[in-house]
């Protein structure tokens, strides 16, 4: 058969007249001209392209380097470098160093009733002013009486004390500074007479405020707290005249090494050698009250040192280990207990002198072998120990602005230091961990930088502030996440294409609007609404999906030539009256429920009954407008990965009798992954980093909380809040930055990983 086949022989298959025959084409000639401008323009988007895209990099590097320079300072030590030195007479022992403001003046007060100013840097006399001329009287002891005030008192051998201040006046000339010292009496230039006869005062403290004076003297006779009521002059308000009103003998029997005084009056401590404090209320001028005893040190160990911490809050107590202990009264109980806070250590040798700094929570400590400690008590921060001298250092004397400090040695030898610490108050723990401030019950975390009081203590926990971002993004990804996919996926796979041209840009123009609308419409408007309606709202999430679903019930039983009018994929319009139905009847019955469930104000009844406190712009606030903000950014991105699936991936999947649902689950989701996955980490990136809306529907309170009823302070909100009045390049300014870099590496992080899981994901469903 196969050769009768071949034997066969063919037929020729005729052509139709009207086909022209095929013809050959000739050869193409080469457009040189065409092939340089393809050429050209290939080597131009290459190149270009490139380099926006090395640009971009080299953008985001600059800018990370420029919060790292600017944050850098910050947890730099203190250094020390020696600006001269100088001889003193020392036949007078000295009771204490002043230096005024610009560091240019100082004062050293003599045991001899003598106060003499000179010029820092070279110690050439500039004055003095011997303040006991006119009495026989000589120094037995000295106290602060006004720190800020510069204001000081001298204890007399006669049983009474003079009050005296240093002041310093800017006068120029010529365009040149002179600072001209002077000694001035706020309470005239005689002694105050304590009338305890001419005992001399061992021991004083003392302490002013615009209603009197309070003096805590030491003699033969016993420990006396004496209190003076001011008063002026009808005639001169700059006229006061102390009266004295009430002098009461203290049960005390040990010796007092020092004693201090809270600058307000309202607090006595008294140091004995063995190291116990003994506390005392003196807010009842007439009736002194013994709170307690209070012993920190260890066993064996020496009480050297004893003095406030600016503000007169804090004590510090220094031993002869080189050991320095931070005190302040604690709530506890309704009463108030002198607690050890924080400890610091020196170096092992006994300290001879502590020296506080005047604007921050800083402290100087000197030892016998010369050295010299810096340390901040806010931060636990030991910034530098640096022997300074060869002999033990008796005195020290530091500047207003801790720029430069001033030492004497046993030998009589002074020497001038310039201190460089500008941020000592920054660390680890004081940025990130729990800090026990003073006043405080207990530690916390706390953001607070400033104050109008001068004892203030800075407060940079940078935990309220990163604990706020990530609550304000948990809420409105609580919301906008579901929302905006199950959307998406609706949109792009269920919806007609004529009703999917309407919905998506319709939801893609509200990214264009501008966030400070939504944070002004969610402060202003939605908050108060929000807070008259909360019932309702609450409501709502129930009544929504029981609508819906009732809804959809009432669908299913519908006739098919009734469900037959609706065109497919138009379904879901039939919706959106019943999301209004629901959505105001829960609105209009909130006032009924609130009476009948809530006694009227589910506000107060939160309160009350649950002990949940409720502030008008909260999360609920936040979760809906930043939601709102976010949805866009989500639902576009997810709606384009879902709509970008292959259709004959689908169309395969239905083939093999998979159901729509089951070719959504398992082939069309698992495909557009890494899209979806992308839109959440953008939309959280964005929830993240938003500031308007933030700042203005928070109520931009740094605490942390997380009821949904309770707002909060992110870090965005709080470097535009703060920035504008911080001073350039002090510790506020500097960790505005930082918490400018805190949000760029987190952002950047969460952008790492969320590329990272995006290219798995597309490796994995690649093969589909």
């Amino acid at each position: 058969m196969l050769q009768k086949f071949n034997n066969k022989t063919p037929q020729s298959i005729p052509v139709p007249p009207d086909i022209p025959p095929k013809t050959v084409p000739g050869p193409v000639l080469f457009d040189q001209a065409l092939w340089r401008r393809r050429s050209l323009k290939d080597f131009l988007a290459r190149y270009l392209v490139g380099a926006g895209g090395i640009a971009v990099i080299g953008s985001i590097v600059l800018i990370f380097l420029f919060l790292f320079a600017v944050v850098l300072p910050l947890f730099k030590g203190a250094k020390l470098h020696q600006l001269s030195n100088y001889a003193i007479d020392n036949r007078h022992e000295t009771l204490l160093y002043a230096i005024e403001e610009q560091a240019e003046v100082a004062m050293r007060l003599g045991s001899n009733g003598v106060a003499r100013f000179f010029y820092l840097d070279t110690g050439e006399l500039l004055g003095s002013h011997d303040l006991l001329t006119g009495t026989e009287a000589r120094v037995s002891t000295w106290a602060h009486v006004n720190p800020e005030q510069d204001v000081l008192g001298l204890g007399l051998d006669s049983g009474r004390v003079l009050l005296f201040s240093h002041k310093y006046q800017l006068i120029f000339n010529n365009e040149r500074r002179t600072i001209l010292p002077a000694i001035t009496h706020p309470y005239g230039d005689n002694a105050i007479n304590l009338e305890i006869g001419n005992q001399p005062i061992l021991s004083l403290a003392a302490g002013e405020n615009e209603d009197g004076l309070t003096f805590f003297v030491y003699t033969q006779g016993g420990s006396q707290l004496i209190n003076f009521e001011k008063s002026s002059s009808f005639l001169d308000a700059d006229e006061i005249t102390l009266q004295l009103t009430s002098k009461v003998q203290l049960p005390y029997v040990d010796k007092p090494i020092k004693a201090l005084l809270s600058p307000e009056r309202e607090w006595l401590y008294i140091l004995n050698a063995d190291g116990v404090i003994a506390l005392y209320d003196v807010r009842n001028k007439d009736q002194p009250l013994h709170i307690e005893d209070v012993s920190v040190l260890p066993h064996g160990h020496l009480p050297t040192a004893f003095e406030f911490l600016v503000g007169g809050i804090s004590l510090l107590l220094a031993d002869d280990h080189g050991n320095v202990y931070q005190l302040f009264l604690v709530a506890d109980g309704g009463e108030r207990r002198l607690t050890a806070i924080r400890s610091f250590q020196s170096g092992g040798a006994e300290i001879s002198s502590l020296t506080s700094e005047s604007l921050r929570k800083g402290f100087l400590a000197t030892d016998v072998r010369g050295n010299l400690s810096i340390f901040h008590t806010t931060a636990s921060r030991h910034l530098l120990t640096q022997r300074i001298s060869n002999h033990p250092i008796a005195h020290l004397g530091i500047a207003p602005r801790s720029d430069k400090f001033l030492i004497e040695d046993i030998t009589g030898q002074v020497r001038v230091w310039g201190l460089d610490s500008e941020h000592p108050e920054v660390s680890w723990s004081s940025l990130w961990g729990k800090v026990w401030y003073e006043s405080y019950a207990a530690p916390d975390y706390v953001w607070q930088s400033s104050s109008a009081s001068s004892d203030f203590e800075p407060k940079f926990s940078l935990t309220p502030l990163t604990f706020g971002t990530f609550k304000a993004a948990f809420y409105a990804m609580l919301l906008a996440m579901p929302l905006a996919i199950a959307g998406a996926i609706f949109t792009a796979y269920f919806m007609a294409p004529k009703m999917r041209g309407l919905v998506k840009p319709s939801i893609e123009i509200m990214e264009a609007l501008p966030t400070v609308i939504l944070g002004f419409l969610a402060g202003l408007w939605l908050a108060p609404f929000v807070e008259s309606h909360l019932v309702g709202i609450f409501a709502s999430l129930l009544a929504l999906p029981t609508g819906i679903f009732l809804a959809s019930l009432l669908w299913w039983h519908l006739p098919q030539r009734i469900k037959a009018q609706i065109a497919d994929g138009w379904q879901a319009a039939l919706l959106i009256p019943v999301v209004m139905l629901c959505g105001w009847i829960a609105l209009g019955l909130s006032t009924w429920m609130e009476n009948v469930f809530f006694d009227g104000s589910v506000r107060l009844w939160l309160t009350d009954s649950m002990g949940i406190g409720y502030d008008q712009r909260n999360s609920i606030i936040i979760g809906i407008a930043m939601g709102f903000a976010v949805i866009p950014t989500i639902f576009s991105i997810t709606e384009d990965a879902i709509f970008s699936v292959p259709k004959h991936l689908s169309s395969g999947s239905l083939a093999l009798g998979a159901t729509p649902w089951q070719t959504l689950v398992h082939v069309v989701l698992p495909s557009a992954s890494p899209g979806i996955f992308s839109a959440t980490m953008i939309g959280l990136g964005r929830a993240v980093g938003e500031t308007m809306i933030v700042l203005m529907a928070t109520g931009n309170t740094p605490v942390m909380d997380f009821s949904i009823f309770e707002g909060m302070r992110t870090l965005s909100a709080n470097v535009a809040v703060e920035l504008p009045e911080s001073e350039v390049d002090s510790t506020h300014f500097r960790i505005l930055f930082l918490a400018a870099l805190v949000l760029f590496v987190f952002t950047f992080f969460f952008n790492t990983i969320a590329e990272i899981v995006r290219q798995r994901l597309r490796e994995k469903y690649s093969a589909l």
